[in-house]
């Protein structure tokens, strides 16, 4: 059984107090993607942040006392603004790549004006210049992923669905395995079931520094945490983090729900070896030192190994600005993000 216990919790200011829309309306920050490369915390919003000198995406520096948000830097890059909802980061399993995906939850097959939501991006670590689209429509003009939708669309096997969980994972085959986590499936955004189901393809990483898949997307894994005596809420896959120091998989579920009129929000952490996942067995529920089960207060979304001993978990909280254990204040402001720091016990 993996045990933890919390290190630190705090928040990061992602961008000025007070900062509005172009409708005037304030920006809040809604952390749903993070990836830690050795250097650097790698952060996005699933929202944008508006400004010309910011986007969604964004870096800080990571040491003894925290994350440094006095020294974020926002990835400015126009492929890496032009992409919309951010919802999970993964490194290639030798650590040279920074993968990013976003929901894949909407799309316009007239206008094209929905094709931000589905991207799937690369580039070197700390050469964010050098990012690319990965399965980009061939047609000129026409932004996006759309030929990788087109796939993701027919593994799914239903015409909604939404993306929140990616991980690269080592393989035989090519440079690796590239996971893909659906939270949702259905017929439509409003009809639609939760999930904890993984899909995946074989992939390379060319000589041009962009990511092919060399075989189709098929059904990996999936699993139903209802079952478990320490769940007490249902629950939806929300990240996937491959960990290589100790040849595990963490699968991140996080639950929104609503009791007596009153918003409840939290999640649960997994965890199974390679070998586990590959056989289909049933994931390890995370517990605390005292051996109950942990359950985040705050919708867990992000998700990143820093080291051996040390994992980083991000939340989006949406529109609910309460704090709970992680600060005496009542409540957050809008430009902040709420972290917790485990520690392997």
């Amino acid at each position: 059984m993996t045990s933890v216990r919390i290190l630190q919790q705090g928040t990061i200011h992602c961008f000025p107090a007070g900062l509005k829309d172009s409708d005037g309306n304030l920006v809040n920050v809604e952390v749903s993607a993070v990836a830690y490369d050795g250097k650097s915390l790698m952060l996005a919003s699933d929202k944008p942040i508006p400004g010309e000198g910011r986007s969604a995406v964004f870096k800080l520096p990571l040491d003894s006392s925290g994350p440094d948000d006095t020294r974020l830097e926002y990835l400015t890059q126009a492929k890496i603004k032009q992409a919309v909802k951010y919802e999970d980061f993964a490194l290639t399993t030798n650590g040279r790549y920074m993968i990013a995906t976003t929901g894949f939850d909407r799309i316009d097959d007239h206008t094209h004006d929905l094709n931000d939501y589905n991207h799937l991006l690369v580039w070197p670590v700390g050469e964010p210049e050098q990012v690319q689209v990965v399965d980009p429509d061939p047609r000129d003009g026409v932004e996006g992923s759309l030929e990788l939708r087109r796939k993701m669309t027919a593994a799914v096997g239903d015409p909604y669905y939404k993306i929140e969980g990616l991980a690269a994972i080592p393989s035989d085959k090519g440079d690796g395995l590239l996971l893909f986590g659906i939270r949702e499936q259905g017929r439509a955004h409003d009809d639609f079931t939760y999930q904890r189901r993984v899909i995946g393809a074989h992939f390379i990483v060319n000589d041009s520094h962009n990511l092919e898949f060399i075989d189709a997307l098929h059904d990996v894994y999936s699993f139903d945490p209802c079952d478990h005596e320490g769940v007490r809420y249902e629950c939806a896959l929300s990240s996937i983090e491959y960990d290589p120091y100790h040849g595990q998989i963490y699968l991140l579920t996080s639950f929104e729900t609503e009791i007596d009129g009153e918003e409840v929000i939290g999640g649960y952490l997994w965890v199974m070896s390679l070998e586990d996942f590959h056989a289909g067995k049933e994931p390890t529920l995370v517990t605390l030192e005292d051996g109950t089960p942990l359950e985040f207060e705050h919708k867990a979304e992000g998700l990143a190994v820093l080291d051996r001993e040390r994992l980083f978990v991000a939340y989006d909280n949406d529109r609910n600005h309460q704090l709970g254990s992680v600060d005496d204040r009542d409540e957050r402001h809008s430009c902040e993000a709420l972290y917790t720091i485990l520690g392997l016990a």
